[in-house]
């Protein structure tokens, strides 16, 4: 069994991925579990999505220190959610700053570049994706959910490909919209190609 948690702030397609993870594995021939917390998620709060696939999958929650990979849209939802990656875990993350609302009410100092820093230096296997080539590839940085679902599928962390991933994005993703997250998702996939060779 294999199980990735996605986490992130509302509007960022975190659902959205972790659907088209779950029906490549069950396009595959495989099985899979998953369940959400989204909350606030209309209103800028916290989301995320636990997915599991495998031929046995007990239960759709992952528990702290099991998770094979998290993606995550935001890098401090990243790191909020760190103690439920096991060790030796990867870690793909988007470097795009949304502060949640949470963390706004709390009057706390933000810093994205702190946030990635920590993720780096505690992951081994730590990716970070630029929205800003999401954006300008694909005209809208709403595509990074697919270029994330890309750069997991590249890793071989979940044992999905990025084949699979376009199946499902073709039968899920509405007809307009299916070469922009085509495009993201090889976007990401390219990125993970580049960080093993260097």
């Amino acid at each position: 069994m294999k199980s990735c948690l996605l986490c992130g702030v509302g509007g960022q397609g975190t659902v959205l991925a972790s659907r088209i993870l779950a029906m490549a594995a069950i396009e595959k021939g495989g099985f899979a579990r998953t369940a959400e917390t989204i909350g606030m998620a209309q209103r800028g709060g916290c989301v995320t999505s636990h997915v599991r696939i495998g031929e046995s999958v007990p239960s759709p929650l992952i528990p702290p220190g099991r998770a094979d990979a998290i993606l995550a849209f935001e890098p401090g939802e990243g790191v909020r959610n760190l103690s439920y990656l096991k060790e030796g875990g990867t870690l793909i993350a988007s470097d795009r700053i949304v502060p949640s609302v949470a963390s706004s009410l709390a009057g706390a100092e933000y810093s994205g570049e702190a946030m990635i820093r920590y993720l780096k230096d505690n992951v081994r296997d730590c990716f970070i994706l630029s929205a800003g080539e999401v954006e300008r590839i694909c005209g809208s940085v709403r595509f990074m959910n697919m270029a994330l679902a890309g750069a997991l599928a590249e890793s071989g962390v979940m044992e999905l490909t990025v084949p699979d991933l376009e199946k499902a994005i073709r039968k899920k993703v509405k007809q307009q919209f299916v070469e922009m997250n085509l495009q993201a998702l090889q976007y990401g996939a390219a990125m993970i190609k580049e960080s093993k060779r260097a």
